[in-house]
């Protein structure tokens, strides 16, 4: 983009340019058809008045401008969409605007009965000023005008037409800029395709997919469950570490030190004899049968995510051969992983302060490089709060240069000032702490952070109700109907959401002793058989809901989201809805697991499209009742038992020139 000199004519100032995240050092997020709204402070000395617009081009792309339109108090906002996967810059350039200053006073004077026949001249030269910079048609039209405006001199009627429309958006369109201020930085989008804001995830380990109890599944029978998972309408499958499994210090049944002899143990103790981080469990089948899962998901609509995990076990090919990659103990023995009292043998975290640092991080890139080259595009990536940022912003960014398309979900359960980081730094998406929001105000005011601070910029939500890692309390002690509770809240308020499955459908919910939130008999260290098709299972459900997000527009994004008054503190209520209004969803849920409960919902309807005057009709996605609702308070009732929420779509009335009324 221009840069500008030092040239004190420059009378322009622009200040407090939004969005702009720590004085520019990261760029912000958006996918492809997404608009970047940009705000900033323009003004300069004396009356004259100023106009402003965005620089903008994707790459090294010609520069394109949009216009910027005055709010109050010198602010200024304008907007333009990204097209393309890949990286935008952006700024901000403001100028004195001449001739809307001169037509301003040439308008005061001629109310005042003044004579304009100087200013005319003056217009005159600053009209033709304008046809030099224009095309060889706006330059003729341009050039009428100036005769027009010259012929005044001798017509006194003449003056009282003045400028009209067509003049006006002709002098906009070809501004003396030579002065213009630029904006010092050149800020950054990172633009990526649309699933990386709307997508559905569903978690499931390949060796407990096996039809026969106590066998160890394959990748070939984990394909046998993926028409499942595309009947209730999942677009990603999330696959585990698939790597082999390290035996030394293997962890036995519910993270026991005392192991069996037929302990699969953690998929997360990555490394063996048999290979490392770009090697598939022998037990799970070959590369070759990867990548036909790869071919057969892709045929069911289905993208698979792969767990990027970058720790070994002791067993590890890295171990033997780069142990300069890892911590040593004064006795001279590898540093296991801790969280003291515990300790995990099975694991060796890697040593990102190595003075060998540089070979180890192209090796670690060469991994994600590997796994792309068989066809993967999306990695959730494992405990990322434990390697340095710069490694992250570094890696992300050199695999994003040759495949923009890439996606990356940070599993990093951590303090917020770190998980913002993470985001910053480049991942995709990140988990959040929602599955430890549970009261009306603490999903209130974490979803509001999450959606309407500055944070929505640049952290995009994945929310899970549970992990194998997690399961939080709320589940444990609210049955089935708290399973679909927190299944509605993920799936409405945020566009990426993922269910640990078929733990998550099937309602698993025993932990592994009172106040832990391990699961008792957890998938992480055995083998699991289930009934897909258990009754009490909440698939139909999932696939309901799965459906709505698909067809309601609304529910595919996270700035829309607004809450809405309940005068019951078991009840929540929010909203989403288009930039047009033609699609608007209200969800209201029941958060108490075992009674019935009821209340007055308040809305604010002219802020949706709405007439408070006239009534609309609700539509309930999931039950399929129609309710007629009308003015700012409806009245709700929600069984936890059966249902404990609305999904409610609005379906206004019309009156057509038939008087034939109906709901859209």
């Amino acid at each position: 983009m221009p840069g500008q000199s030092g040239d004190g004519r420059r009378r322009v100032v622009i200040e407090r340019v939004s969005p702009e995240i720590d004085c520019g050092r990261f760029p912000i997020k958006r996918v492809v058809g997404e608009k970047v709204i940009v705000e900033a402070d323009a003004f300069a000395d004396g009356h004259e008045r100023v106009a402003c617009q965005i620089l903008y081009r994707q790459g090294n792309e010609e520069v394109c401008f949009s216009p910027m339109e005055p709010l109050d108090n010198d602010r200024w906002r304008g907007e333009f969409r990204v097209t393309t996967i890949g990286k935008y810059q952006y700024t901000v350039e403001g100028w004195i605007d001449c001739f809307q200053s001169w037509w301003d006073a040439f308008e005061k004077k001629i109310a005042a009965g003044q004579d304009v026949h100087v200013d005319l001249i003056a217009g005159v030269k600053l009209v033709e000023s304008a046809a030099t910079r224009a095309t060889a048609e706006d330059a003729a039209l341009l050039r009428q005008w100036a005769q027009r405006l010259r012929q005044s001199k001798t017509d006194a009627s003449a003056t009282l037409i003045g400028p009209d429309r067509e003049l006006l958006s002709l002098m906009r369109r070809y501004h003396d800029r030579d002065l213009a201020s630029l904006y010092e930085k050149q800020l950054a989008v990172t633009v990526d395709r649309k699933k990386a804001s709307f997508s559905t995830w569903y978690e499931v380990f390949p060796r407990s997919c096996s039809p026969e109890p106590g066998r160890h599944g394959t990748l070939e029978d984990c394909e046998t469950w993926l028409p499942y998972l595309a009947s209730m309408g999942f677009d990603v499958v999330y696959l585990p570490p698939i790597h082999p499994i390290g035996r030394a210090f293997r962890r036995g049944k519910n993270n026991s030190a005392v192991v069996q002899p037929d302990d699969v143990g953690s998929p997360w103790a990555v490394g063996s004899n048999e290979g490392g981080h770009k090697a598939v469990h022998r037990e799970l089948g070959s590369l070759e049968d990867f990548r036909r899962f790869l071919s057969k998901a892709s045929q069911h609509g289905i993208e698979v995510a792969l767990d990027i995990a970058y720790q070994c076990s002791p067993d590890h090919p890295y171990v033997i051969e780069h142990p300069e990659w890892f911590r040593t103990r004064p006795d001279g023995t590898i540093q296991y992983a801790e969280n003291p009292p515990k300790k995990y043998q099975d694991i060796y975290p890697l040593n990102f302060e190595s003075a060998h640092w540089q070979a180890l991080w192209e090796e670690l890139k060469s991994v994600f490089e590997f796994w792309i080259d068989q066809g993967v595009r999306i990695f959730r990536v494992d405990n990322p709060h434990t390697k340095p940022f710069p490694f992250w912003e570094w890696i992300i960014g050199k695999i994003k240069e040759k495949n923009p398309d890439a996606l990356f979900l940070s599993e990093a359960f951590t303090r917020p000032p770190v998980m913002f980081q993470l985001a910053k730094a480049g991942f995709s998406q990140s988990y959040t702490y929602f599955a430890w929001r549970n009261t009306k105000q603490e999903i209130t005011d974490y979803f509001t952070q999450l959606t309407q601070a500055e944070v929505r910029e640049y952290l995009r939500p994945n929310l899970w109700p549970s992990t194998p890692d997690i399961l939080p309390e709320s589940l444990q002690v609210g049955g089935k109907a708290a399973f679909m509770v927190r299944f509605i809240l993920a799936a409405t308020l945020g566009a990426n959401y993922g269910i640990y499955g078929p733990a998550f459908e099937l309602c698993e919910n025993v932990p592994l002793q009172p106040g832990s939130e391990e699961y008792l008999h957890s998938e992480k260290y055995e083998l699991k058989h289930r009934d897909l098709h258990a009754a009490g299972s909440l698939k139909d459900l999932i696939s309901r809901v799965n459906r709505i997000r698909k067809e309601n527009p609304a529910l595919q994004s996270n700035g829309n989201l607004r809450f809405h008054e309940t005068d019951n503190p078991s009840m929540i209520c929010y909203s989403k809805a288009t930039d047009d209004f033609a699609n608007v969803i209200f969800v209201v849920v029941n958060l108490d697991c075992v009674h019935t409960q009821s209340g007055w919902v308040r809305l604010d309807p002219a802020s949706l499209g709405l007439d408070a005057t006239h009534a609309f009709q609700v539509h309930d996605l999931l039950a399929d009742g129609r309710y007629l609702w009308q003015g700012s308070q409806n009245y709700v009732e929600l069984v936890p038992e059966s249902l404990p929420a609305h999904i409610l779509r609005v379906r206004r009335w019309v009156r057509t020139e038939r008087d034939f009324d109906y709901y859209f």
